[in-house]
């Protein structure tokens, strides 16, 4: 019986491996995305129904519901990004890791 540990998986193994863990983070990313989308907008009705109908007494207090959501999901991203490339995924990590600082950077132009 021939020894399997010597063998080195096949570029086209490797290839799918690669694709279907790619598939596998960019679901969980939209999971993770709507998730946040969801929190923020229930807040957000929540909010506009406790305003509704009551007179404005001042500046109302910092809200840091949409900067917490929005850095816990960069992080995630980062995180996985990282992992990723420390498990061998070269291109997917670095793909995670651009998206992580697009959120970075994208965030104060949405005006949070």
């Amino acid at each position: 019986m021939p020894e399997h540990a010597d063998e080195q998986p096949s570029t086209r193994e490797k290839a799918l491996t690669a694709g279907c863990l790619l598939l596998l983070v960019l679901v969980a990313d939209v999971a993770a995305g709507m998730l946040v989308l969801i929190l923020l907008a229930v807040r957000g009705l929540d909010r506009a129904n406790a305003d509704f109908g009551q007179a404005v007494a001042g500046t109302p207090p910092a809200d840091w519901a949409p900067v917490l959501c929005h850095g816990a999901l960069a992080l995630a991203v980062g995180v996985t990004g990282l992992v990723l490339l420390r498990l061998g995924h070269r291109y997917i990590g670095a793909a995670r890791l651009v998206l992580c600082i697009v959120l970075v950077l994208a965030f104060p132009a949405t005006g949070g």
